[in-house]
């Protein structure tokens, strides 16, 4: 049985300021926590900035040096944390600083991405260092899910490094609805033999090793968070937008799942009352007009070269070369992305929205139709113009993402 996750996918978070305090009980927070919480404090300060002294992280973490040293030194002792080169001291004078980075000694991570079809499976350090990758294919519509099982074990079997310190965990990202509790994949469309799989128990099973497992859009924000451009940021979203869509949301810092993992399905929410018939057996859910499959779709219906393999790079180089069709299709497709994304801006205003997948192929012509489509809907918004960022770390947020989820559970649980 895989570790049941914890409700927080980034250590960052203090949930103790969300708790009022009890009438009735001592307010103080005991010893035990306050470590827990200062620990994590240091570490997202590290994620953030990068490699930082002692006396840097006291000032950040409003932490005293006493308390900074007595969190650092037992991570030092693990190999979690390495003591780089002295540097100069500043024209006050002073003790030269050595500043804190994750140690290349650290105990790497086994990271997997589940597509229709396909494994992606990088080993990676604690600093977000890529140290190794590989794949593995499967049938989609394979009715034996124990091929998928066999892929993902097979993985992690291949990225790990003969001689290397013994894995400190397997984060598994799904693109499809999931149970973060139980460690089990509730239903993807695109691969409908594997609903109800229990697929992180019984790849804890095989391998021996911890594993957790979250929605794809989550685990991808987090990658933003701690590696991307979503570092020192406390609010935005991630969305990924291809042949489906999904959204992951840091609010306060915090990776928000919703109870057992269920936020999200952001492509699921209905734009268009009536509309196309979606996969979910909803209509007019937002990935009927803003998918991949849409934008192939009209393609066909406009007659345009390559229509059934149509991709957002090949129709942006299109509308470049002055072809009107193309130009409408791709102004329409920003409008329909737009529409959920406002959305988005309305309820929970996260103000700045980090796009992945097949989208990022259409550049800045599409980014910036995106941009102006979103402003245009919510113009008179008090959170302000939201910014729309393509991906900087294309497929490796993901990656990166399912490694810090495995951080984030271990540095929680084992103080």
């Amino acid at each position: 049985m895989s570790p049941a996750p914890t409700e927080n996918e980034d250590p960052s978070v203090d949930e103790s300021r969300s708790r009022p305090p009890s009438l009735s009980a001592p307010t103080l927070i005991s010893p035990a926590i306050a470590g827990e919480v200062n620990r994590a404090r240091v570490l997202q300060a590290l994620y953030d900035v990068g490699p930082l002294s002692r006396a840097d992280l006291a000032r950040l973490t409003g932490c005293t040096r006493a308390t900074i040293g007595s969190i650092v030194q037992p991570m030092i002792d693990r190999n979690l944390l390495a003591e780089g080169v002295r540097q100069p001291s500043s024209s006050a004078g002073g003790k030269p600083a050595r500043p804190l980075w994750f140690s290349p000694q650290s105990q790497p991570i086994a990271a997997l991405h589940l597509l229709p079809g396909q494994i992606d499976a990088a080993l990676v350090q604690a600093g977000g260092t890529i140290m190794e990758t590989t794949s593995r294919g499967f049938d989609p519509q394979t009715r034996h899910p124990e091929c998928v099982i066999n892929a993902a074990v097979d993985c992690v079997e291949q990225i790990r490094q003969a001689g290397a310190p013994r894995p400190l965990g397997v984060g598994i990202a799904v693109g499809g609805m999931v149970d973060t509790d139980q460690g089990t994949i509730v239903q993807i469309n695109l691969a409908p033999g594997l609903a109800g799989l229990p697929l992180g128990p019984l790849v804890a099973e095989r391998t021996g090793l911890p594993t957790y497992l979250e929605l794809h859009s989550r685990v991808q924000a987090l990658g933003d968070r701690w590696f991307g451009q979503g570092r020192g940021l406390s609010n935005f979203a991630s969305i990924y937008a291809g042949d489906a869509l999904g959204v992951g949301l840091v609010l306060g810092g915090t990776v928000y799942r919703g109870s057992a993992g269920a936020g999200g399905e952001i492509g699921h929410t209905v734009v268009q009352a009536g509309g196309l018939e979606c996969g979910c057996g909803q209509r007019g859910c937002w990935e009927t007009i803003a998918s991949h499959r849409w934008l192939r779709g009209e393609a066909v219906r406009l007659g345009l070269p390559s229509a059934p393999t149509m991709t957002t790079g090949r129709l942006a180089r299109m509308v470049a070369r002055g072809d009107k069709r193309a130009s409408d299709l791709f102004d329409q497709y920003a409008r329909n992305l737009a529409i959920g994304v406002a959305n988005l801006q309305q309820i929970i205003a996260p103000g700045l929205f980090i796009l992945h997948g097949e989208v990022v192929a259409g550049e800045e012509p599409l980014r910036s139709r995106i941009e102006r489509n979103v402003r245009e809907a919510v113009l008179h918004h008090p959170g302000g113009k939201p910014t729309i960022a393509f991906a900087s770390l294309d497929d490796r947020a993901t990656l990166l993402g399912a490694a810090g989820l495995v951080l984030s559970h271990s540095l929680q649980l084992n103080a």
